[in-house]
């Protein structure tokens, strides 16, 4: 039950770092998921464990985190869409 309490808690807060960067999270679902873990992961270490704690994920330096990984990865995205394009030409 709490591996799919993390999952849940993961997609929402990949949600909404998905919502506070201009674009969107590729992979739709899965996508948030892997945002919302990573973005945990990240905010801990650059943030810290502050403010409210949900199923072991701390709120805020989670979401934080999960905006800078979308926004991480629609800039990786956009480079290798941009690259390719430039090939084709």
């Amino acid at each position: 039950m709490n591996f799919i309490v993390s999952i849940i808690v993961a997609l929402v807060i990949g949600w909404i770092g998905d919502l506070l960067v201009k674009g969107s999270m590729p992979g739709g679902i899965i996508g948030s998921i892997i945002a919302g873990f990573a973005g945990a992961w990240l905010g801990h270490g650059l943030f810290g464990t502050w403010g409210p704690d949900i199923a072991g994920f701390a709120i805020i330096p989670a979401i934080i985190g999960a905006a800078i990984v979308v926004f991480i990865v629609q800039l990786v995205m956009r480079k290798m869409g941009g690259s390719r394009r430039a090939h084709n030409h």
